[in-house]
């Protein structure tokens, strides 16, 4: 067996490590494979001896250089972030390499590029509230839409969680358990009006599709209903939003922003709303205390006592 051929195998067994041993999502290791893929292709090494701070370091630059997608037109290069995805995916091939005692470049040599601080999306509670009091009526599609929405902003689910729910899930008791990210599972919580909601749009329901949310509307068979589609949960909640008078961007993802900062702000600590939202490190959690901070620095402006 040829050197390339061994670092091509070094790289299948630590995918399938990633995948089996760590329980990491399919996307995320399609995706290691081809930010690696790309690292080999690109510096040729041919051993992992040969990987070294000069070898990262050029093909940093060459990373750097690169235009992406639409950015070919504006002559935009790759983002801080994007390149940090390589740098994350050739950081973890390396702690395998040290696991596995093949001496490589050590994984702490990588630094990653500095990105500005994580912005978060975020609706006012006036706008969630005028959100989710849109879909009106007793129709099929609005009874889901309500149900829908009510269910993004109980749970905190991530819209791929939400489109694997099955109709048999059971409400009754306000909680059920969820499959995540990573195949983590993690008990979430169902307000009394995403009960309600839900209930009412499965009384409505005249099809044998398992799963809970499904397409509806005059061109849909009854008995052949399709499971909906992240794609199609991301345009409904675009549809209310626009409807709203909301000119902010709206999606899934916001409102799980939503869940969370209404935690913090109604005094949950940071580790609860890890578990709640599913977070595998609590340093993904921290994007949500800027909320908190401003919070307490608006009440200490209104309350601290000032000097005469």
């Amino acid at each position: 067996m040829g050197n390339v051929s061994e670092l091509e195998r070094l790289k299948r067994g630590f995918l399938e490590y990633t995948e089996i041993e760590k329980g990491r999502a399919l996307k995320t290791i399609e995706n290691y494979d081809h930010y690696l893929s790309v690292f080999l292709k690109h510096t040729e090494v041919k051993n992992p001896k040969d990987i070294s701070d000069e070898v990262v370091r050029e093909f940093r630059m060459w990373l750097n250089r690169q235009s992406t997608g639409n950015n070919r037109q504006t002559g935009e290069t790759m983002s801080k972030k994007t390149q940090n995805y390589y740098l994350i995916a050739l950081r973890s091939f390396l702690k395998y390499l040290a696991r596995q005692e093949i001496t490589s470049l050590p994984a702490e040599r990588i630094e990653l590029a500095k990105v500005g601080e994580r912005s978060l999306d975020l609706i006012s509670p006036a706008e969630l509230t005028r959100l989710l009091e849109m879909p009106k009526g007793d129709g099929i599609k609005e009874l889901r839409d309500k149900a829908i929405l009510e269910m993004l902003f109980s749970t905190g689910l991530r819209v791929s969680e939400l489109c694997s729910l099955n109709n048999d899930t059971d409400l009754s008791v306000g909680e059920f358990s969820i499959r995540g990210k990573g195949s983590k599972v993690r008990v979430v919580f169902v307000s009394d009006e995403a009960r309600n909601a839900v209930s009412k749009y499965l009384k409505a329901r005249k099809d044998m599709n398992d799963a809970l949310f499904v397409q509806v509307g005059k061109n849909t068979k009854t008995k052949d209903s399709l499971p909906l589609t992240r794609r199609s949960i991301e345009r409904i909640v675009k549809h209310y939003a626009i409807k709203a008078g909301i000119s902010k961007k709206v999606t899934p993802h916001v409102i799980r922003h939503s869940f969370a900062t209404d935690l913090l702000s109604n005094g949950a600590d940071l580790r609860s709303v890890q578990m709640l939202l599913g977070h595998a490190n609590i340093s993904t959690t921290q994007i949500y205390t800027h909320v908190t901070d401003k919070a307490l620095r608006d009440t200490h402006k209104r309350f601290h006592s000032r000097r005469k």
